[in-house]
């Protein structure tokens, strides 16, 4: 399974949804490994850029919800706990197995790629809603 950035995942705000693009291609290359290499060490370091892209990009959505004075930040923060989390949690998997197995690559699939597609389509559009009824409220 691969994720596809489709209209579904478009937030609106330019910024994120080039950085969800980025994290999609990145998530992709994962389960390429996974399927075609059963290479640990190519997993590990897949699994160590999502968790350093995830600080970046976490910290980048984060400082805009701050920017516009959005109500639902401190839930987002938790969200965004949970998939550090999550991540370390399949390093921690594939540390005991010899490379990415079936149930490694259906962990991914569980705890990576549902999880941020959920989380786009929900906790991010609902902060670009907000920005843009903040920055249209005279019209509105």
């Amino acid at each position: 399974m691969y994720l596809t950035f489709d209209d579904s995942l478009v937030t609106g705000n330019e910024m994120i949804d080039s950085q969800h693009k980025e994290w999609i291609d990145r998530i992709n290359q994962l389960m390429k490994t996974c399927e075609t290499d059963k290479e640990k060490m190519a997993a590990v370091k897949m699994l160590d850029y999502m968790a350093d892209y995830a600080d970046f990009h976490f910290g980048e959505e984060e400082k805009l919800q701050e920017s516009i004075g959005y109500p639902g930040l401190a839930e987002h923060k938790k969200k965004h706990e949970e998939f550090r989390k999550a991540v370390e949690e399949l390093k921690e998997m594939l540390e005991e197995q010899e490379g990415p197995s079936d149930a490694f690559a259906k962990a991914v699939e569980e705890n990576v790629m549902k999880w941020l597609t959920f989380h786009i389509q929900s906790f991010d559009r609902s902060v670009a809603e907000y920005k843009y009824m903040r920055s249209n409220a005279d019209i509105l």
